[in-house]
């Protein structure tokens, strides 16, 4: 039998943390009414007095659980054009999965080259090109918390260089961002240490990969090899990014 794991956050108004989406729900009594004008009808018209419920949504192609395309980081990527969601190959978004636990790191901290082949050996694992690699926090437990986003360890440049130069095309993670945590960040910024801003989104001017963020319940998944990912964004024409239903799927 088929297993199917939800690694989704569910987009919702309680978000305290940055940019809290909009979400206008449109009743079926509230679409009646504006149909009827819009079709020149009367609403008794409509079976029961009621059409069809519609949601407005307010949000950027950032928030809840997305993956960024090569073109979020810089409009080039290895000296090319660099790729928008809607041209992210199909191929690098089913593959099998691998998730590696970090969830002891605490905020701020780098996760590096070394920690993931630790991580590694400890499991039985070895990476082969085009697998999906996800990095387990369970900071999305604090999601729609006002702090969120400065709550979590993040992949360090060589981390995500290292996991680039095995193959490594999507990978991803469950806290709001790749990096760490954006408070952390801008302090360094400030202090003038700007090579560790973004470092790991920067990268990706150089070498071409994907990252999803904001991702959840990776610690539900019960093994940490042996199972298939699919990460498929909606396709957004010219987007940096595009908002997914990650889904683990286990036999």
């Amino acid at each position: 039998m088929t297993t199917l794991i939800d690694l989704s956050a569910t987009l919702n108004t309680h978000d305290k943390g940055p940019r809290p989406p909009t979400i206008e729900y449109v009743s079926h009594q509230k679409s009646a009414e504006r149909c009827a004008v819009a079709y020149g009808v009367q609403q008794s018209d409509f079976k029961g007095g009621g059409y069809a419920a519609i949601e407005h949504l307010h949000l950027t192609t950032h928030d809840t659980t997305h993956l960024d395309a090569p073109w979020h980081f810089g409009p080039t990527s290895e000296g090319k054009k660099a790729k928008t969601i809607d041209e992210v190959p199909l191929e690098w978004c089913y593959s099998d999965g691998v998730v590696l636990d970090f969830h002891e790191k605490k905020r701020g901290d780098r996760i590096s080259a070394d920690d993931l082949k630790k991580e590694l050996s400890n499991i039985g694992y070895q990476l082969k090109p085009l697998d999906i690699v996800l990095i387990r926090t369970d900071v999305y437990k604090q999601l729609g918390k006002k702090d969120y986003a400065n709550l979590n360890p993040g992949m360090s440049r060589d981390a995500t260089l290292w996991l680039i130069d095995q193959g490594i095309k999507v990978m991803g993670i469950d806290a709001w961002g790749w990096d760490r945590s954006l408070g952390d960040m801008i302090d360094e910024l400030k202090a003038g240490n700007k090579e560790r801003f973004w470092e790991s989104h920067y990268l990706g001017q150089e070498r071409e990969y994907c990252h999803l963020e904001r991702m959840a319940n990776l610690d539900q998944i019960p093994i940490p090899f042996g199972f298939k990912v699919s990460v498929f964004p909606i396709k957004i024409e010219a987007a940096s990014g595009g908002w997914v239903r990650a889904v683990a799927i286990l036999d």
